[in-house]
C-alpha cells in the first residue's frame, strides 16, 4: 500500500511538471502597451520547452507557437489602423496572461545620452526644462504611452530589460524623456493617433557604446577593446560572485535626499589619524576613470597640506572646481561641506573653513566623490583647485597635483557593493575588464537588444557630447551605428532623425572642436532617410544641458510629420549651397531660403573670411537678394568662408520660418 502511495504521488508530481507552463512575459509585453499601427507585430516570451502556447487580439488577430528548448517562443499578430484600447491573451496549458488596455498607433524608439535623457521634470537646479511645472500638470494624455527601459550594461547581448508601459499622465511624465515626450506630444497633436515611445538612454556616453561590436570591428574601431571583453567575459560572473560576499546597501527612493548621508564604514577615513600610507595617488584634477577604469560608486580623496604662517589661525576657503557627481569634503577630520543632490557636477565646490581648524604645519583634507553615471571625478583646471584666505584670495595654496585614493563603494544594477578598506581591496582582487556605459558595445547589448523583437516606426536619437574631440572617428562609427540597429530591428531604412549637438563651451575653451564634431553628424545625412535638428539658435553656451528641450522634440518631430506623415511644413533651415568670389567679396548662396533669410537681431554674426593662407578672421557679413556677402578690407582675396564653426557660435542667419541655418565651411 505505501509503495502505491509512493508512485502515485510521483507520477502526479511528474504530471504536474509536465503540465506547468511558465508562462513569462518580458517587460515591453504588458498593461498599457502601445503597437505598431497597420504592420505585423511580435508577441514573444517564455515557457517551459515544448509547451502549447497560444495568443489572441481582441481585434481579432491571433498565433500559436511552441516553446523551444531554451524555453523562448513568438507569434506575430497583424495589427489594425491606430486605436483601441484592445486586450491581448496569452496562453499555455495551465495559465493565460491578458495584457489590458493595449492601443495601436505609432511607436518611436529614443536614444542618445544625457540630452536625451534629460527628463521633463530636469535636474534642478542647475539643469532645468523650460515651463517644466506647467507641463507636467498637463500632461494627462492617456494616448500617449511611455516605456523607460533602465539602465543596463553588458558584456554580450541580451534579451530582456526592466522597465513598464506607463500612461502619461503628470506623475509619469517627470522623470521621462523631455526630448522624446515634446517629439511625441507634438506627433499626437497633428496626427490625432495614440504615441508609444520607448526611451532608452544614458548621460554621457558615446556613440560606440550604442554600436554591436561586430558594426565596430567592421568599421575598424575599437577592436582590441572588443576582444578585451569578449576574454574578460567567463570573469563577470566571478566577479559578481565576489561583490555578492560584500555588504551591500541599497539606493534610497528617489527625491533630494536620495544619495545624502551615505555610510559605506568609512566614517574614520576623514581623520588626521587615518593610515592612507597604502594607497595609490592620483594626479588631480581629472575624472578617476582615466586611471582606475569605468567605475560607478564612491571613491575617497586625501591630502597633506602644508599652512603657511600668514595663514594660520585664519579663516580660509577650500576650493575644489566641479565635482562629478557629488561630494563630502572634511577639513583635519570636520564636515566643512557637501553637495548631495544629483544634477550640480558642473557647480564648483567651495567651501569655507573656521579659523579654529587650521593648524599649524601639516592639515589633511579629505574628500569622499560619489558618481553615480559616467565620468566621476574633481575634474576642473588646476587652477581651481586652491586653498586660499577668505579676505584675500589672492593668498593661496595650490592643491592640484597628487592626492592619495581609494573606492570604497561600488554602484551596481541599484545597490552599494561595500569594500574592506583595510584591506585595499579594490587594488588587490583581480578584476575583469571593468566595462562601464562607455565601453563600446555594452549598451547596444544591454539596452537596445532587448528592444529588437519590437516593432518601431522609427528613431530619434540627441547625443555626441560624449564624442567631442573625435570627430573624423564619429564620421564612421555614426552611421556605423544607425545601419547596425536598421539591420539588427530587421527594418529596412526605418526613419533615423537625430540632434546636431548644440553650442557649448567644452572644458571652458572656445576652441572649434565640438564645430568638426556637428560637422561629421551633417555628413551621416547620406544614409536614405535621416534627418538633422539643428540647435545653434537654442542653446545655453556654459551649460551643456540646455532648457530648451520642447523646440528639440518639437523640431525632430517636424522632421517626421514631413518625411514619413505626409504633413509638409518648414523643417529645414537654410543649408550652404555654393559660393561665387567677386574682387574681395563672397557670396554665398543657400537652399531652404523658403520665404527668405533674416539675420538676428538685424545683424549677422558668426561669419569668418581667410584668404590663401588659411588664416580666418572674423569677417563682415549681410543678406542682399536672399544671399550673404561676406567681406573683410584686409583679406583682399578671399578662397574661404566659415560660419558658426567655434564651440560658443550661436545663430545669426534664420530664414522667415524662424529656423536656424546650419553651420558650414565652404570647400
Amino acid at each position: 500500500m505505501k509503495l502505491a502511495t509512493v508512485f502515485l504521488i510521483s507520477f502526479l508530481t511528474l504530471i504536474s511538471c509536465q503540465t506547468n507552463s511558465k508562462l513569462k512575459l518580458p517587460a515591453l509585453i504588458g498593461d498599457n502597451m502601445l503597437l505598431q499601427q497597420k504592420t505585423t507585430a511580435k508577441i514573444w516570451g517564455k515557457a517551459n520547452p515544448g509547451q502549447k502556447i497560444s495568443v489572441s487580439a481582441s481585434w481579432k488577430s491571433d498565433g500559436r507557437a511552441i516553446a523551444g528548448k531554451d524555453g523562448k517562443w513568438s507569434v506575430n499578430l497583424t495589427t489594425p489602423e491606430a486605436g483601441g484600447p484592445y486586450t491581448i491573451a496569452i496562453s499555455g496549458n495551465d495559465t493565460t496572461i491578458t495584457v489590458k488596455n493595449v492601443l495601436i498607433g505609432e511607436v518611436w524608439f529614443c536614444s542618445g545620452q544625457s540630452n536625451m535623457e534629460m527628463p521633463v521634470a530636469g535636474w534642478p537646479p542647475a539643469d532645468t526644462i523650460m515651463h517644466s511645472s506647467a507641463i507636467i500638470a498637463s500632461a494627462s494624455i492617456p494616448e500617449i504611452r511611455l516605456f523607460n527601459v533602465q539602465k543596463k550594461i553588458s558584456g554580450e547581448p541580451i534579451d530582456e530589460c526592466t522597465g513598464s508601459w506607463e500612461v502619461s499622465s503628470p506623475a509619469s511624465v517627470q522623470q521621462f524623456s523631455a526630448t522624446a515626450y515634446f517629439f511625441g506630444e507634438k506627433l499626437y497633436n497633428e496626427l490625432h493617433v495614440p504615441i508609444g515611445l520607448i526611451e532608452s538612454a544614458w548621460g554621457g556616453t558615446p556613440s560606440e557604446s550604442w554600436t554591436s561590436s561586430e558594426s565596430l570591428e567592421k568599421a575598424g574601431e575599437f577592436t582590441s577593446i572588443i576582444k578585451a571583453i569578449k576574454e574578460s567575459a567567463p570573469l563577470q560572473a566571478d566577479y559578481q560572485l565576489w561583490l555578492n560576499t560584500h555588504k551591500q546597501a541599497e539606493i534610497k527612493p528617489a527625491g533630494n535626499d536620495q544619495w545624502k548621508d551615505l555610510s559605506f564604514n568609512d566614517e574614520n577615513v576623514p581623520s588626521s589619524e587615518f593610515n592612507d600610507k597604502e594607497w595609490p595617488v592620483m594626479v588631480l584634477p581629472a575624472k578617476f576613470e582615466t586611471v582606475i577604469g569605468e567605475f560607478d560608486g564612491a571613491v575617497w580623496f586625501r591630502k597633506l597640506v602644508e599652512i603657511p604662517q600668514n595663514m594660520t589661525g585664519k579663516e580660509l576657503v577650500l576650493s575644489l572646481g566641479p565635482i562629478d557627481d557629488m561630494d563630502r569634503t572634511y577639513f583635519n577630520g570636520k564636515l566643512i561641506g557637501s553637495t548631495e543632490i544629483s544634477g550640480l557636477w558642473q557647480v564648483e565646490r567651495n567651501y569655507e573653513i573656521p579659523a579654529s581648524l587650521i593648524k599649524t604645519g601639516a592639515n589633511t583634507i579629505s574628500v569622499r566623490v560619489l558618481d553615480t553615471r559616467g565620468g566621476g571625478g574633481i575634474f576642473g583646471t588646476p587652477a581651481k583647485m586652491k586653498l586660499s584666505l577668505k579676505t584675500n584670495a589672492k593668498i593661496f595654496v595650490p592643491l592640484r597635483g597628487d592626492w592619495k585614493y581609494q573606492p570604497v563603494a561600488e554602484l551596481k544594477g541599484g545597490k552599494f557593493y561595500l569594500y574592506d578598506i583595510s584591506k585595499n581591496e579594490f587594488q588587490t582582487k583581480k578584476r575583469p575588464l571593468n566595462i562601464g556605459p562607455g565601453t563600446p558595445s555594452v549598451l547596444f547589448n544591454g539596452m537596445v537588444s532587448p528592444v529588437l523583437p519590437y516593432q518601431i516606426k522609427g528613431a530619434i536619437w540627441y547625443q555626441g557630447e560624449a564624442n567631442v574631440g573625435r570627430a573624423a572617428q564619429y564620421a564612421k562609427i555614426f552611421p556605423a551605428m544607425i545601419q547596425n540597429w536598421r539591420e539588427a530591428w530587421g527594418i529596412k531604412d526605418f526613419p533615423f532623425y537625430f540632434v546636431q549637438i548644440a553650442p557649448y563651451l567644452y572644458a571652458g575653451v572656445d576652441s572649434t572642436e565640438s564645430a568638426y564634431l556637428r560637422e561629421a553628424q551633417e555628413s551621416t545625412l547620406k544614409l536614405a532617410k535621416t534627418g538633422m535638428a539643428v540647435t545653434l539658435d537654442i542653446a545655453t553656451v556654459k551649460n551643456i544641458h540646455p532648457p530648451y528641450k520642447k523646440e528639440v522634440g518639437e523640431r525632430l518631430a517636424m522632421l517626421a510629420l514631413n518625411n514619413d506623415y505626409g504633413i509638409k511644413a518648414a523643417c529645414v533651415g537654410p543649408v550652404y549651397k555654393s559660393m561665387s568670389v567677386s574682387g574681395g567679396s563672397v557670396t554665398l548662396q543657400f537652399d531652404n531660403v523658403g520665404d527668405g533669410l533674416i539675420a538676428k537681431n538685424e545683424k549677422l554674426k558668426e561669419f569668418e573670411i581667410a584668404g590663401k593662407d588659411g588664416h580666418y578672421l572674423k569677417a563682415n557679413a549681410r543678406i542682399v537678394n536672399n544671399q550673404v556677402l561676406v567681406s573683410l578690407p584686409s583679406v583682399r582675396e578671399p578662397v574661404s568662408v566659415r560660419y558658426c564653426w567655434r564651440n560658443g557660435a550661436e545663430a545669426s542667419l534664420f530664414n522667415k520660418s524662424g529656423l536656424p541655418a546650419w553651420q558650414f565651411r565652404t570647400k
